[in-house]
């Protein structure tokens, strides 16, 4: 169990695809209203491709390490494959069990990035 802490705490300390992309495809972002969390994601997509993910705003560590490690891996992944990523895959990305609202902090970033994509048209 403390690989995972350390992958969380690592992602979160360092997370990767932090930033802003100068002239995204779209862009769209979502709080948490209980935590405070807040997350905004721009996206490039070509040929249906997601090509560049970056994301920015504040949260917990729980929050930034999801967004961290599900933009890693939704690089390179097609829009259909995307929007049938659910509850399931975030959990198996943080590797670790979560209270009800700690799921809600960890599913933000997921929620973000369909609303996002959900933008393309």
């Amino acid at each position: 169990m403390d690989i995972y802490r350390e992958i969380i705490l690592d992602n979160y300390n360092h997370p990767h695809n932090f930033g802003r992309i100068l002239k995204p495809t779209v862009s769209s972002g979502q709080n948490n209203p209980s935590c405070g969390d807040d997350i905004s994601m721009d996206i490039i997509v070509k040929n249906n491709l997601i090509t560049d993910i970056k994301f920015h705003g504040l949260g917990c560590a729980i929050s930034i390490a999801s967004a961290s490690l599900l933009t890693e891996n939704v690089l390179g992944k097609n829009i259909d494959q995307i929007n049938m990523m659910n509850k399931d895959d975030i959990l198996k990305l943080l590797g670790i069990t979560l209270t009800p609202t700690r799921l809600k902090c960890a599913l933000l970033p997921l929620e973000v990035l369909h609303k996002t994509i959900s933008l393309i048209q």
